[in-house]
Protein backbone atom coordinates (compact mmCIF):
# COMPACT_ATOMS: atom_id res chain seq x y z
CA UNK A 1 0.00 0.00 0.00
CA UNK A 2 1.50 3.49 -0.97
CA UNK A 3 0.52 7.13 -0.13
CA UNK A 4 0.67 8.53 -3.95
CA UNK A 5 3.31 11.22 -2.27
CA UNK A 6 6.29 11.28 -4.21
CA UNK A 7 9.67 10.16 -2.23
CA UNK A 8 12.28 10.25 -5.25
CA UNK A 9 12.82 10.70 -8.76
CA UNK A 10 14.91 8.27 -10.15
CA UNK A 11 16.36 6.84 -13.53
CA UNK A 12 16.10 3.61 -15.64
CA UNK A 13 19.89 1.96 -15.45
CA UNK A 14 19.04 -0.91 -17.61
CA UNK A 15 16.11 -2.57 -19.04
CA UNK A 16 16.40 -6.13 -19.75
CA UNK A 17 13.36 -7.54 -22.20
CA UNK A 18 12.57 -10.96 -21.90
CA UNK A 19 10.12 -12.76 -24.58
CA UNK A 20 7.04 -11.31 -22.27
CA UNK A 21 8.05 -9.69 -19.16
CA UNK A 22 11.30 -7.66 -18.37
CA UNK A 23 13.72 -6.93 -15.65
CA UNK A 24 14.18 -3.64 -14.38
CA UNK A 25 17.52 -1.90 -12.77
CA UNK A 26 16.79 1.81 -11.06
CA UNK A 27 18.84 4.26 -10.38
CA UNK A 28 17.96 5.59 -6.76
CA UNK A 29 18.73 6.78 -3.10
CA UNK A 30 16.21 7.51 -1.08
CA UNK A 31 13.95 4.96 -1.49
CA UNK A 32 16.98 2.34 -0.81
CA UNK A 33 17.42 3.54 2.71
CA UNK A 34 16.00 0.67 4.72
CA UNK A 35 15.22 -1.26 1.46
CA UNK A 36 15.61 -5.16 2.07
CA UNK A 37 15.12 -7.69 -1.13
CA UNK A 38 11.52 -8.54 -1.30
CA UNK A 39 9.72 -5.24 -0.11
CA UNK A 40 7.56 -3.48 -2.74
CA UNK A 41 8.80 -0.35 -4.22
CA UNK A 42 5.99 2.15 -6.51
CA UNK A 43 7.68 2.65 -10.29
CA UNK A 44 5.07 5.57 -11.85
CA UNK A 45 2.36 3.95 -9.43
CA UNK A 46 3.35 0.24 -10.36
CA UNK A 47 3.88 -1.73 -7.06
CA UNK A 48 6.55 -4.11 -7.58
CA UNK A 49 8.82 -6.33 -5.78
CA UNK A 50 12.75 -5.65 -5.42
CA UNK A 51 14.81 -9.32 -6.26
CA UNK A 52 18.05 -8.06 -6.05
CA UNK A 53 19.94 -4.45 -4.20
CA UNK A 54 23.06 -3.29 -5.84
CA UNK A 55 25.48 -0.21 -5.13
CA UNK A 56 22.55 3.04 -5.52
CA UNK A 57 20.08 0.89 -7.68
CA UNK A 58 18.01 -1.98 -7.36
CA UNK A 59 16.22 -4.54 -9.44
CA UNK A 60 13.10 -5.86 -9.95
CA UNK A 61 10.98 -8.19 -12.53
CA UNK A 62 7.90 -7.27 -14.58
CA UNK A 63 5.56 -9.43 -15.98
CA UNK A 64 3.61 -9.70 -18.71
CA UNK A 65 0.23 -8.38 -17.48
CA UNK A 66 2.32 -5.50 -16.08
CA UNK A 67 3.65 -4.27 -19.27
CA UNK A 68 0.32 -4.63 -20.55
CA UNK A 69 -1.51 -2.71 -18.50
CA UNK A 70 1.03 -0.26 -17.56
CA UNK A 71 3.58 2.43 -19.17
CA UNK A 72 6.60 -0.13 -18.08
CA UNK A 73 6.51 -1.78 -21.53
CA UNK A 74 8.16 1.60 -22.51
CA UNK A 75 11.11 2.16 -20.68
CA UNK A 76 14.82 2.93 -22.10
CA UNK A 77 17.66 3.83 -19.97
CA UNK A 78 18.17 7.26 -18.98
CA UNK A 79 14.14 7.54 -18.10
CA UNK A 80 13.10 9.23 -15.25
CA UNK A 81 10.74 7.48 -12.79
CA UNK A 82 8.63 7.92 -9.90
CA UNK A 83 9.28 6.17 -7.06
CA UNK A 84 7.88 5.29 -3.36
CA UNK A 85 8.11 2.99 -1.01
CA UNK A 86 5.31 1.10 0.40
CA UNK A 87 3.39 3.43 3.13
CA UNK A 88 5.01 2.46 7.29
CA UNK A 89 2.46 2.77 10.18
CA UNK A 90 5.02 5.38 11.55
CA UNK A 91 4.40 7.71 8.11
CA UNK A 92 1.47 10.37 7.83
CA UNK A 93 -1.03 9.01 4.97
CA UNK A 94 -0.57 12.66 3.16
CA UNK A 95 -2.24 11.34 -0.31
CA UNK A 96 -5.09 8.58 -0.59
CA UNK A 97 -4.90 4.85 -0.29
CA UNK A 98 -3.26 3.64 -3.56
CA UNK A 99 -2.59 -0.19 -3.90
CA UNK A 100 0.00 0.00 -6.75
CA UNK A 101 -2.29 -2.05 -9.07
CA UNK A 102 -2.67 -0.02 -12.67
CA UNK A 103 -6.05 -0.27 -14.45
CA UNK A 104 -5.20 1.24 -17.59
CA UNK A 105 -3.49 4.39 -19.37
CA UNK A 106 -3.97 7.65 -20.50
CA UNK A 107 -2.86 10.64 -22.76
CA UNK A 108 -1.66 13.39 -21.97
CA UNK A 109 -3.68 16.21 -24.20
CA UNK A 110 -2.98 19.20 -22.70
CA UNK A 111 -0.68 21.70 -20.44
CA UNK A 112 -2.29 24.84 -19.27
CA UNK A 113 -0.46 27.32 -17.23
CA UNK A 114 -3.25 28.73 -14.74
CA UNK A 115 -1.36 31.19 -12.07
CA UNK A 116 1.13 28.91 -9.90
CA UNK A 117 -0.40 25.98 -10.70
CA UNK A 118 -0.40 23.73 -14.47
CA UNK A 119 -3.35 21.97 -15.22
CA UNK A 120 -2.89 18.59 -17.06
CA UNK A 121 -5.64 17.59 -19.41
CA UNK A 122 -5.58 13.35 -20.08
CA UNK A 123 -7.72 11.33 -22.12
CA UNK A 124 -8.88 8.48 -20.68
CA UNK A 125 -11.00 5.11 -22.04
CA UNK A 126 -14.87 5.15 -20.76
CA UNK A 127 -13.89 2.06 -18.72
CA UNK A 128 -11.60 3.86 -16.68
CA UNK A 129 -14.03 7.35 -16.66
CA UNK A 130 -16.40 5.65 -14.97
CA UNK A 131 -14.87 5.25 -11.96
CA UNK A 132 -13.50 9.11 -12.04
CA UNK A 133 -15.35 11.59 -10.42
CA UNK A 134 -14.87 15.13 -9.68
CA UNK A 135 -13.26 15.86 -6.82
CA UNK A 136 -12.32 12.57 -6.22
CA UNK A 137 -8.90 10.75 -5.85
CA UNK A 138 -6.64 9.70 -8.47
CA UNK A 139 -2.97 8.16 -8.94
CA UNK A 140 -1.32 9.50 -11.89
CA UNK A 141 2.46 7.58 -12.24
CA UNK A 142 2.22 7.22 -8.71
CA UNK A 143 1.17 10.44 -7.76
CA UNK A 144 -1.82 11.14 -5.60
CA UNK A 145 -3.97 13.94 -7.09
CA UNK A 146 -7.45 15.50 -7.37
CA UNK A 147 -9.58 15.44 -10.06
CA UNK A 148 -10.57 18.96 -10.94
CA UNK A 149 -12.47 18.27 -13.72
CA UNK A 150 -13.48 15.74 -15.80
CA UNK A 151 -15.73 14.67 -18.92
CA UNK A 152 -16.83 12.12 -21.20
CA UNK A 153 -13.39 11.91 -22.96
CA UNK A 154 -11.08 12.57 -20.41
CA UNK A 155 -10.57 14.30 -16.81
CA UNK A 156 -8.06 17.62 -15.82
CA UNK A 157 -5.63 17.80 -12.66
CA UNK A 158 -3.99 20.53 -11.51
CA UNK A 159 -0.20 20.29 -10.60
CA UNK A 160 1.14 22.70 -8.00
CA UNK A 161 4.77 23.71 -7.76
CA UNK A 162 5.90 21.49 -5.22
CA UNK A 163 4.31 18.34 -6.91
CA UNK A 164 5.84 20.15 -9.90
CA UNK A 165 9.25 19.68 -8.44
CA UNK A 166 8.92 16.10 -7.28
CA UNK A 167 7.72 14.19 -9.78
CA UNK A 168 8.01 13.67 -13.53
CA UNK A 169 4.75 14.33 -14.72
CA UNK A 170 5.37 18.08 -16.39
CA UNK A 171 8.95 16.79 -17.36
CA UNK A 172 6.61 14.43 -19.75
CA UNK A 173 4.92 15.86 -23.69
CA UNK A 174 1.52 15.76 -24.96
CA UNK A 175 1.05 12.27 -26.17
CA UNK A 176 2.95 10.42 -23.54
CA UNK A 177 1.18 7.90 -21.89
CA UNK A 178 0.73 8.04 -18.13
CA UNK A 179 -0.21 4.94 -15.62
CA UNK A 180 -3.93 5.48 -14.29
CA UNK A 181 -5.18 3.77 -10.68
CA UNK A 182 -8.69 4.56 -9.80
CA UNK A 183 -9.98 5.13 -6.39
CA UNK A 184 -10.52 1.88 -5.09
CA UNK A 185 -13.82 2.64 -3.72
CA UNK A 186 -15.77 2.86 -6.75
CA UNK A 187 -14.39 -0.48 -8.02
CA UNK A 188 -15.58 -2.28 -4.52
CA UNK A 189 -19.53 -0.43 -4.74
CA UNK A 190 -19.80 -0.87 -8.55
CA UNK A 191 -19.01 -4.79 -7.56
CA UNK A 192 -21.09 -5.16 -4.47
CA UNK A 193 -23.78 -3.58 -5.73
CA UNK A 194 -23.36 -6.08 -8.33
CA UNK A 195 -23.56 -8.99 -6.33
CA UNK A 196 -26.71 -7.66 -4.82
CA UNK A 197 -28.65 -7.13 -8.18
CA UNK A 198 -28.02 -11.16 -9.17
CA UNK A 199 -27.73 -12.57 -5.77
CA UNK A 200 -29.86 -15.90 -5.61
CA UNK A 201 -33.28 -16.17 -4.19
CA UNK A 202 -33.64 -17.71 -1.08
CA UNK A 203 -35.25 -20.87 -1.02
CA UNK A 204 -38.23 -21.26 0.84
Amino acid sequence: MFTGIIEEIGKVKDVKKGKKSSVLTIEAKTVLEGTIIGDSISVNGVCLTVTELLPHSFEMDVMAETLNRSNLGQLTSGQELNLERAVSLEKRLGGHIVSGHIDGTGIIQQYREDDNAVWVTIAASPRLLRYIIEKGSIAIDGISLTVAEVDESSFGVAIIPHTAEQTILLKKKVGDTVNIECDMIGKYVEKLLGFANTSPKKEK
